[in-house]
């Protein structure tokens, strides 16, 4: 496939991951969560994203949301798992288990560790080169600045060009629609997914530069596929229009309530039983709390009326 004519494209939003009170995984709530996002339009879900606090869960529950995730969701839509690793080997037998599992793709970040571990662009190449070896599935790079590894466009279109399965891109560093726009140029039909992230903060610059793809929070997919759709038809003022309707709580995920915004906003419409991170990430300020839930409710998304 080519950027022309993409496998996926449209929004795929983070599917957060739901604890209860204690910190236990609470998979009813996981699976009325992934419910309702397709409810609300996605066009598909990622999970165990740095949105689905991954970096707070162990081996086995990362196994255990991926095998309920995938079955629950029964090919209604593709899911990308995220599979993450700063060992090439360790993230490739994690990636061959979720394309075991069903996976349409895998979402990787650079290889890194803390604050300080680095990797150079020969290390990077070939930890995504033996990734690819390793399975028969769409590869999306994440370009995030978690990982504090520069991704120049000029490395991300030689991979997409020399690394079979490399073939999308998600982009949340500064200045994203000028890094798309380049991408583009030097990568052309290779890069098949050049795609936005970043709760959407960037969302129509991103557009216009090309992005085909959307990886957002998952509390308001409703809002945010019809800008979407209405920039890949054309009409470039109506998705202004509406990218303007709903950039203050985009703005209030991306700036004040971070991935707990769409775990908020479930809580309050009877999606999930519990809103809590896991321990010791540090739960919403309760006036933060109310603040996204008044923006929220000019808005009058699914996800306050799903589960009432």
């Amino acid at each position: 496939m080519t950027l022309d004519a993409p496998r996926y494209r449209g929004i795929f939003p983070v599917v957060p991951t739901t604890f209860s009170d204690t910190g236990a995984l609470d998979l009813d709530s996981q699976k009325r969560c992934i419910d309702f996002m397709i409810d609300a339009g996605s066009d598909g879900l990622c999970i165990l994203a740095n949105f689905s606090e991954q970096f707070l869960l162990a081996d086995d529950e990362r196994e255990l949301l991926t095998r309920t995730a995938l079955e629950h969701v029964q090919g209604r839509v593709p899911v990308i798992v995220t599979t993450t690793h700063t060992s090439t080997q360790v993230c490739a037998a994690r990636s061959r288990r979720a394309q075991d599992m069903g996976a349409a793709m895998v979402m990787v970040m650079p290889p890194y560790h803390g604050a300080t571990f680095r990797f150079g662009e020969p290390q990077i190449h070939a930890f995504y080169a033996r990734l690819s070896d390793a399975i028969g599935i769409p590869i999306m790079i994440q370009d995030a600045p978690a990982s504090g590894t520069p991704l120049s466009p000029a490395l991300l279109a030689r991979m997409a060009t020399e690394i079979e399965q490399v073939a999308y891109f998600k982009i949340e560093t500064a200045g994203a629609a000028s890094k798309l726009r380049e991408l583009i140029r030097l990568g052309g039909q290779a890069v098949e997914g050049p795609w936005d992230g970043e709760e959407a903060i960037t969302l129509l610059p991103d557009l216009d530069a090309g992005a085909t793809g959307s990886m957002t929070g998952g509390g308001y997919p409703d809002g945010l596929r019809p800008i979407i759709e209405a920039h890949r038809k054309g009409d470039r003022d109506k998705a202004a229009a509406l990218y303007e309707r709903w950039l203050p709580l985009i703005n209030y995920e991306n700036r004040q309530a971070g991935f707990l915004a769409a775990k908020a906003l479930m809580k309050e419409g009877g999606v999930i039983a519990c809103e809590a991170p896991r321990h010791p990430w540090p739960g919403l300020h309760p006036e933060t709390r109310k603040g996204l839930i008044e923006t929220a409710r000019r808005l009058d998304p699914l996800v306050l009326r799903w589960g009432r």
